[in-house]
């Protein structure tokens, strides 16, 4: 995270964060520290699948969530959904809709969670972000890696890849842009 942090700030670069409920509970001071500069949307408490879960399973999850960011960051999280492994369901996706938030997506994803375990690299994610930017793209990066690795794949290639969408003439915005 210091890395992820460091980097967007010297970069002058928007992201928006989605963050569990179980990090943030880890994390507290990052989830503190995340909040004061960027948006942070709502990923669940435990980042299940909510895809088989009954609608109050769902909300539990959402909630639990948005209470937790919200205690430990200082700020409620932004009503932004982004649902795990983007697994949903139309019972889920009306169960986030109910209360108040719109589930995004994205465009792709750099991989850099499969670590260097699961065959990535710092240049195979630069080369996932890059390879087909187009206007309106939702770049997928993950603070950490396969549990299986210690890779940090993501915040290794985090400035390569704001420097390609720069030199591509692209401008990085938060989410809450489209609000």
């Amino acid at each position: 995270m210091p890395k992820i942090l460091a980097t967007l700030g010297s970069k002058h670069a928007a992201a928006t964060f989605f963050m569990t409920g179980r990090w943030a509970r880890l994390y507290p001071r990052w989830a503190h520290r995340i909040a004061a500069r960027y948006p942070i949307g709502n990923h669940t408490f435990d980042h299940a699948d909510l895809a088989g879960l009954s609608r109050p399973a769902v909300g539990r999850e959402i909630l639990a969530a948005q209470a937790v960011i919200a205690a430990t960051s200082r700020r409620p999280p932004v009503r932004l959904f982004r649902f795990p492994y983007g697994s949903s369901s139309p019972s889920a996706l009306r169960t986030a809709n109910a209360l108040g938030y719109t589930a995004v997506g994205w465009t792709v994803d750099t991989l850099g969670w499969e670590g260097t375990s699961g065959g990535q690299s710092v240049a195979t994610a630069v080369d996932r972000a890059l390879s087909h930017l187009e206007p309106g793209e939702i770049v997928l990066m993950h603070v950490g890696a396969n549990p299986n690795d210690h890779s940090t794949l993501d915040a290794d290639a985090l400035g390569t890849i704001i420097a390609g969408i720069r030199r591509h003439g692209y401008m990085l915005v938060p989410l809450t842009a489209y609000l």
